[in-house]
């Protein structure tokens, strides 16, 4: 997992070779919608994509973590089907609807029946290494949403630009990112780590969540400004020692939502057994999320290392899978 992490960037170039050497179909038709369908390490690359087109997509872009999809899918509907073994029953089903509505299907994953569907029927297909934990390739799938994006011109020609530059930029800031990394798993450790972000980064706030839940075998929450100005600060009326608050800040977030975030912090100092605040590094909101997303994925490896806990194991999520491969289909 250590050199996985490690890769991030190098999984991001080597993405986008993939892309400029596969191609995908293009559109028969205009678009009116995007769906991206994915679960866990494999759906979260589309809830940071979400957030990444928000700004500037003309149409809008839903995000499925279920065994069904929204009404309105239809011909008119770009659906993407990521899941990097191939075979999360909930995405093929999904899969299969969206097939059905005859939306315009592009397929991201290792292999698997997913692989085998796409090549049956003649889908787009974006195919992945494999072999290792979903949650450690999203440097794949999230690159492989944004080539697709910017390739059908939902999101502006510089996309693919911004994430070369953070590649270079990541492996410039790498011995900084991990030191800054290590501190803040040490102020976590044994505690319940509280994640807070600007609600145009809550696909990276989430992120955090999972790995923590992954990597380091812990469980957090989170929330999102102004959201949670509504209703979670108010919850915070009682000192617990046990809570740390992480802040995931940049500074070109929206400036009452910055102001929101210095006075919750003043509040929630008051009851949480320690505040954190981590600025991104970077020059546009692609390297930014890119710089917070590596950073937290090291947090959760040292956590994994404090804890002492294998990082690697998913026993209850394959129980899962297990007791759910005995049901029968109805």
């Amino acid at each position: 997992m250590q050199e996985l992490i490690k890769n991030l960037p190098l999984q991001v170039k080597e993405s986008i070779q993939i892309f400029q050497e596969t191609g995908i179909p293009s559109l028969k038709r205009e678009i009116n919608q995007v769906v991206i369908a994915g679960l866990g390490g494999s759906g979260i690359g589309g809830t940071i994509m979400a957030d990444l087109a928000r700004p500037c997509a003309r149409i809008p872009v839903v995000v499925t973590k279920d065994y069904s999809i929204p009404a309105f899918v239809d011909e008119y509907t770009l659906f993407i089907a990521s899941s990097y073994s191939g075979n999360t029953e909930e995405t093929l089903m999904a899969l299969e609807q969206a097939l059905e509505r005859k939306a315009h299907v592009i397929c991201i994953t290792s292999g698997g029946r997913l692989a085998e569907i796409a090549k049956k029927y003649g889908l787009g297909l974006l195919q992945i290494p494999g072999g290792n934990p979903p949650r450690a390739c999203l440097g794949y799938s999230l690159t492989q949403l944004i080539c697709i994006f910017q390739h059908y011109g939902i999101v502006p020609d510089l996309y693919i630009n911004q994430l070369e530059t953070a590649v270079g930029f990541l492996d410039n800031q790498s011995v900084n990112i991990q030191q800054e990394a290590m501190k803040l798993s040490q102020a976590l450790h044994q505690k319940i780590p509280v994640i807070y972000a600007d609600a145009s980064m809550e696909g990276v706030a989430v992120r955090f969540r999972q790995q923590l839940n992954e990597n380091s075998k812990m469980l957090a929450w989170h929330h999102v400004v102004p959201e949670m100005n509504h209703n979670e600060l108010v919850g915070w009326a009682q000192k617990n020692e046990n809570l740390a608050v992480v802040f995931l800040r940049n500074k070109d977030d929206y400036f009452r939502n910055q102001a929101r975030i210095d006075i919750n912090r003043e509040v929630i100092s008051r009851y949480a057994g320690s505040v954190h605040d981590i600025w991104s590094e970077g020059n546009n909101r692609i390297e930014q999320t890119m710089y917070h997303i590596h950073f937290c994925d090291w947090v959760s490896y040292y956590l994994s290392e404090l804890r002492g806990v294998d990082i690697m194991d998913i026993q209850v999520i394959n129980h899962l899978k297990s007791e759910l491969s005995k049901i029968s289909e109805k």
